[in-house]
This record gives C-alpha cells, sequence and structure tokens, in this order.
C-alpha cells in the first residue's frame, strides 16, 4: 500500500511538470518587458571568440539559444526580454543597430584592456625568439625567414602610445578629424588631410623623426593649406627627385570644377627652396576616385586618375592628355615600375591593366590583363616583383592574384567592408599585409601564408567619421627610425611600437 502510494506521487509530480511550459505576456501600453516562465531557466550560451581572433565575427542571434521575438531582445544579463519599439506612455530608444553598437562597443574595451595588460602572445604553436635564434644558428631558417618571423613575433607585442603633436600654431593641432595619412617611400614624413568642421579640408606634412624619443613627438610643418573643396584622394610625386611633389585630387562645388593639383613638398614647409615655379600646376578633371604616379622612366612626369566611367593619363610638362572610357567608375589605380602599365580596379568589380604608350582606340580593345570580384574593388596593390596583385572589395575579401595565370591564390580573410574605400598596405621586406575595416579595427596579416596575425582595437569608439588611417613601416622617421604601426583616428595620433 505505502509502494502504490509513493508510485502514485511520482506519476502527479510528473505530469505537473509537463504541464509547465513558456509563456509570455503580451505587450501592452504599460508593459515594457516579457518574461520567461519555466522551471528550469536557461543562461544563454555565448560563443567565444572566432579562431582568427577577430572580436567582430559573431552576432547577437548565433551568441544566444533563447528564441526572438518580433519587436523584442533578450537581455542575458537580467534574463528577460525588452521591447525595441518606443511604447506609446513613454520614449524607448532602443534598436536593433543601438543594441548591435553596445555589444561592439563593449568587446573594443575589452579588448584594450588586454592590450594595456599586454597580454598579446603570438598566434603560432611553438613560435617564440629563443627558437627562432636557435634555428637560424643551425641554418634551419635563412635570412628572409628569420626576419619575417621576428617580425611576425614584434607584431604582436606592440603596444600604444599617444603621439604629442607639435605646431608652430596650437590652435591648429588637435583641433581637426584626421581623414589620410600617406607616408613618403623613405617613412620620414607623412602628408596628412584633415576634415574641417563647417566644410572642406586642411592638408599639410609632419616630420617624423621625434618618434624615436621615450616620449613620441612629431613636428607640424609650418605651412597648412586650407580648401573648402573635399580631397577625395592623394599620393606622393617624384617629379624633380623621389618624392618631391603631392598630387591631390579635389572634388568640384557648385560651379567650381574638380582639378588635380600637383604641389611642391617644400611649399609645406619652411623654406621653398629647391622648386621652380613651374612645377606647380593643376588640371580641371570631373570627379577623381582615385590618383597615381609613374616611376617608369618612359612615362616620366605622368600621373592618372580614375575619374566615373573614364581613365585619364596626363603628362604635367607637356600637358599631353590620354583618355581611356570604361564601363564602370575606376576606384583603385597602381602604376607598374618594371612597365608602363596602369593598373585599375573598378567599382563592377573589374580589375584591369593599360599599356599608357598606345594613343587612344575606340571601344576596350586595349585592356590587357582581366580580373574579376564580386564586388567594388577598393584598392590594389602591386608586390615588387610585379608578378601579383593585391586587390580588396566592398565585401571584405582581400585576394592575392597572379598576374601570370589570372587566377586567386590567396585569400586573407577577417576584413570588414560593405561600402567604404578603405586602402590596403603591403610591407614585403617585414612580410605583413596591414588593413583598416570599417569595423574600425585594424588587422594585420602574415603575407605569404594569409595567417591573421593580430587585430588591433581603435581607441575611440567605432563610427563613420573615425575610421583609422595608418602607416606601418620598420624604419618610421627616416633611415634610423623606429619600427611599428602609426595611427591617425579622431585628433590623435598613436604609435604601436615594438617592445
Amino acid at each position: 500500500m505505502f509502494a502504490l502510494q509513493v508510485e502514485m506521487k511520482r506519476c502527479y509530480r510528473r505530469g505537473k511538470g509537463k504541464r509547465g511550459r513558456r509563456t509570455a505576456t503580451a505587450p501592452n501600453h504599460n508593459t515594457r518587458t516579457v518574461r520567461l516562465e519555466r522551471e528550469e531557466p536557461q543562461t544563454p550560451v555565448h560563443a567565444g571568440p572566432s579562431s582568427s581572433g577577430d572580436p567582430s565575427s559573431s552576432s547577437l542571434t548565433q551568441n544566444s539559444v533563447v528564441p526572438e521575438l518580433p519587436g523584442f531582445y533578450y537581455d542575458s544579463d537580467k534574463n528577460r526580454y525588452f521591447r525595441l519599439l518606443p511604447g506609446h506612455n513613454n520614449y524607448n530608444p532602443l534598436t536593433k543597430e543601438s543594441i548591435q553598437y553596445k555589444a561592439m562597443e563593449c568587446k573594443r574595451l575589452k579588448l584594450l584592456e588586454e592590450e594595456e595588460k599586454q597580454k598579446k602572445k603570438t598566434t603560432r604553436a611553438g613560435l617564440n625568439s629563443s627558437m627562432l635564434l636557435q634555428k637560424r644558428q643551425l641554418g634551419l631558417l635563412s635570412s628572409t625567414s628569420y626576419c619575417r618571423l621576428v617580425h611576425e613575433l614584434k607584431v604582436n607585442c606592440m603596444h600604444r602610445r599617444k603621439i604629442e603633436i607639435h605646431s608652430p600654431d596650437s590652435s591648429v593641432a588637435g583641433t581637426n578629424n584626421f581623414k589620410i595619412i600617406v607616408a613618403d617611400v623613405a617613412c620620414e614624413q607623412i602628408f596628412t588631410v584633415n576634415d574641417v568642421e563647417h566644410g572642406g579640408c586642411k592638408y599639410g606634412i609632419i616630420n617624423l623623426s621625434g618618434l624615436g624619443k621615450e616620449s613620441p613627438t612629431v613636428e607640424m610643418y609650418d605651412n597648412l593649406y586650407f580648401t573648402n573643396r573635399k580631397v577625395n584622394s592623394m599620393c606622393w610625386a617624384s617629379l624633380t627627385h623621389p618624392d618631391s611633389h603631392v598630387l591631390l585630387c579635389l572634388m568640384g562645388i557648385a560651379e567650381t570644377p574638380g582639378c588635380a593639383s600637383l604641389l611642391p613638398a617644400s611649399l609645406f614647409s619652411s623654406s621653398n627652396s629647391g622648386d621652380r615655379p613651374g612645377m606647380l600646376c593643376s588640371f580641371k578633371i570631373s570627379t577623381a576616385w582615385s590618383c597615381a604616379w609613374c616611376l617608369n622612366p618612359q612615362m616620366s612626369a605622368c600621373f592618372s586618375t580614375g575619374l566615373t566611367r573614364r581613365v585619364l593619363v596626363a603628362n604635367v610638362v607637356t600637358g599631353r592628355q590620354q583618355s581611356f572610357r570604361t564601363s564602370s567608375d575606376v576606384l583603385a589605380q597602381q602604376f607598374a615600375t618594371q612597365a608602363p602599365v596602369l593598373y585599375n580596379g573598378c567599382r563592377s568589380g573589374e580589375i584591369f591593366s593599360i599599356d599608357v604608350r598606345q594613343r587612344n582606340r575606340k571601344g576596350q580593345s586595349w585592356k590587357a590583363i582581366q580580373l574579376f570580384h564580386d564586388s567594388a574593388v577598393t584598392s590594389i596593390r602591386l608586390l615588387k616583383a610585379e608578378h601579383y596583385l593585391m586587390a580588396a572589395d566592398m565585401a571584405g575579401k582581400i585576394k592575392l592574384w597572379d598576374l601570370r595565370t589570372a587566377k586567386c591564390v590567396k585569400q586573407y580573410k577577417g576584413h570588414h567592408n560593405e561600402y567604404a574605400i578603405l586602402p590596403l598596405h603591403v610591407n614585403e621586406e617585414e612580410g605583413l599585409l596591414t588593413a583598416v575595416g570599417q569595423d574600425c579595427y585594424t588587422r594585420i596579416w602574415s603575407l605569404q601564408d594569409a595567417h591573421l596575425l593580430r587585430t588591433i582595437p581603435s581607441p575611440h569608439p567605432s563610427s563613420k567619421d573615425a575610421i583609422p588611417s595608418v602607416v606601418f613601416s620598420s624604419r618610421l622617421g627616416g633611415h634610423r627610425g623606429v619600427p611599428g604601426l602609426l595611427m591617425a583616428v579622431k585628433q590623435d595620433l598613436y604609435h604601436f611600437s615594438y617592445d
């Protein structure tokens, strides 16, 4: 009899447990939360970081095991749902975008905290300085491989230091957001373009010789120039000597047409000696998306601009111009040095080359090499031997193309881009590829095997006007300079130096 009573109680409990189910109260004007009523509430399981070390690769829906309800989001800390849309009685600013931004900001702050504690380790198992030195002494590593792996180790140990900007006019430094920084070939100085608050741009040159000091400082040259037009693209130009000039492409406004201006670099320093007045020139053009300077002696003193459905090649001495019509806007350009050939990347995803020695031809029979991406090509970089070309697009893909076979041989994963024109930085001597994503993270890959070495968060919260501009070199400041990464974001300059 006693055993029968025990069995009946078990059946009753079992039946009561089956009747317990998950319910959600319907939202009304005064209700702002939806509760989960269940016997054993489950704690959301968050996915760990991806294998590539990219903090922005996971989404909120993938991280949670609770079901999605239209118009609501689930807060894992409070174990309840909250409304996304504003109610009738009071204002509720919650949106999916704000929730995702909050999650990304939490990850950025966490990564910054880890950076300051210097918890960075090598991404390759067993790779350390003592092991590399031993292999080098035993002859198991060539000097090239040894230097490349040492740079890889040092990149993972870089720590951030803020740079003090010295300027003759104290009201200029630190007042405008950096938009572009581009270093000359020797990495002795950088050309900077800053957005002005009420429209237009300021541009000038900063000397990097003070980076090696205990408290890094840089000096902004006396002459800063202002334009009420937007600077779309720029590059260094070697007209009278290496990096003697700067080529700027300015967007037209109202009745003022766009132009490509060639300015002597000495204009931005206190002394203007060494450049003749005739070396300053300007060409009227339509809106230019890109520009490039030719270093091949067969086409000396020539530059190109990528326009809307057109490529323009001009000689700054003779004024002669060549125009090549294209089927799409040209967003990226680079000249080869071993031959007078210009490579172009288009909004349509096409990459093609032009031999600029030929005269204008009807149609598009002048196209030589043709490669194709699935999205708009935003940056192209030729490797030194000029057998390979690196290209990035607006789908976040970075591909290495073999120009001899017209095939993709490597892909560098982790880059994030949706619509911005973002540059690639290739350092073959160090064996590194650097790119800043639209999510404001700076990523560094091994050029040899496409391995993601490090993901660096921005010191500032991510936004459209706070995408960092970077320069990487093993000799920042000149021949005896210091190695590391130079980052410009908002009004600040940072140096990520080797430890």
